[in-house]
């Protein structure tokens, strides 16, 4: 009897020292706010917001984009061995050719080195706007940098980072020597990669040691005045531009030359680069579609040839959204998927990295 008790004395302290291990630990949470938010063209608006939508001429029909998340990141430090985040979005609609990770959710990057390197990601609540998950959990002990991507295609009206219970967490000042604004289409809002840290945007940021405030814009992207005004007001070290890919070869043609011509005038001696739309696979079959494309791929390019002559710091990369010619790089015909992204950068970065070189850009 006596060796009965003893070894059910025995199995229920290994019970309570395992539902001990291993129980989920406290967690304390801190207003990303209080960190470091990078990867906004301007230091003013809200505090979660890419860029003031009340400024700059921006239609009405173009707020609601520009107050998403798109491109932004927090910074911080922390020697939690786990790492958790709850955010709130304007919306619970996601995309319909991207992941839920991508429209709504985060992913983050801890620093190793000159590098950064993907720790997990934050999933998002498909079904409400109200989200909290775990990033990252039993890492090692010690501090780490972190950078932490925020939701590509939602706004997001909250956000707190979760730390284990009575670990330290404080932002860090960017580590970046450099600042790119990138303007565009919803091809440079970053559709269709996996996840916010995988768009073409933010991988040159990493590749250039560089914030790169995304002023990409699903649909809208058309030679505007107000992109040129976001552009004018916007202190970089660089500029690149995905302008053809929402415009006809009409807008093309009736709006390019004015619209370089002015950004131009505001930063004269900085770098300005142009890339040419993607060649769509949706029309390989569909006429209309490859006569559309065909027309204002051909209208930048001879446009450009000439800008290119006329303003000596202005530069055109044909091809520039390059997907490959196997039809595999896109989800849907038009919108980079990873692979797509991969062989883009793969054809454009040395040609960037030796335009940028000219002004130190490194």
């Amino acid at each position: 009897m006596k060796t009965f008790q003893r070894i059910c004395t025995l199995i229920v302290a290994v019970i309570l020292f395992t539902s001990a291990a291993f129980a989920a630990p406290k967690r304390e949470y801190v207003d990303a706010t209080t960190l470091t938010v990078i990867n906004k063209a301007q230091n003013d608006g809200l505090p979660l917001n890419r860029i003031d939508v009340n400024e700059f001429g921006i239609p009405k029909s173009a707020k609601g984009g520009l107050s998403q998340t798109t491109g932004m990141a927090i910074l911080f430090k922390t020697d939690s061995r786990s790492i958790s985040a709850k955010w709130t979005t304007k919306t619970k609609k996601l995309g319909a050719n991207m992941s839920p990770i991508f429209h709504s959710g985060m992913d983050l990057y801890i620093r190793e080195g000159n590098k950064w390197i993907f720790a997990g990601v934050a999933r998002p609540n498909t079904s409400g706007t109200e989200h909290s998950f775990v990033m990252v959990k039993r890492m090692a002990e010690g501090v780490k940098e972190c950078m932490l991507y925020l939701p590509m295609f939602n706004s997001v009206t909250s956000l707190q980072i979760g730390i284990d219970e009575n670990a330290k967490i404080e932002a860090i000042p960017s580590p970046f020597k450099h600042k790119i604004l990138f303007v565009g289409s919803s091809l440079t809002h970053g559709a269709s990669a996996a996840r916010p840290g995988l768009c073409y945007v933010a991988r040159i940021g990493r590749m250039l040691n560089a914030e790169t405030p995304n002023i990409g814009l699903s649909g809208k992207c058309k030679l505007d005045d107000y992109f040129a005004n976001i552009v004018c007001a916007t202190e970089a070290d660089a500029y690149f531009f995905d302008t053809f890919s929402n415009s006809t070869k009409q807008i093309i043609e009736k709006r390019l030359y004015n619209f370089v011509k002015k950004i131009v005038a505001a930063h004269p001696d900085k770098p300005m680069i142009f890339l040419q739309t993607v060649k769509r696979d949706s029309g390989n079959f569909d006429l209309v579609a490859r006569k559309r494309n065909d027309d204002q791929r051909a209208a930048a390019e001879e446009l450009m040839k000439n800008i290119c002559k006329e303003f000596k710091n202005v530069y055109f990369i044909n091809p520039g959204f390059y997907t490959g010619e196997d039809s595999e790089g896109t989800i849907d015909g038009t919108h980079l998927n990873d692979l797509g992204v991969e062989r883009m950068l793969n054809k454009i970065m040395p040609q960037v990295k030796k335009i940028l070189k000219k002004y130190k850009i490194k």
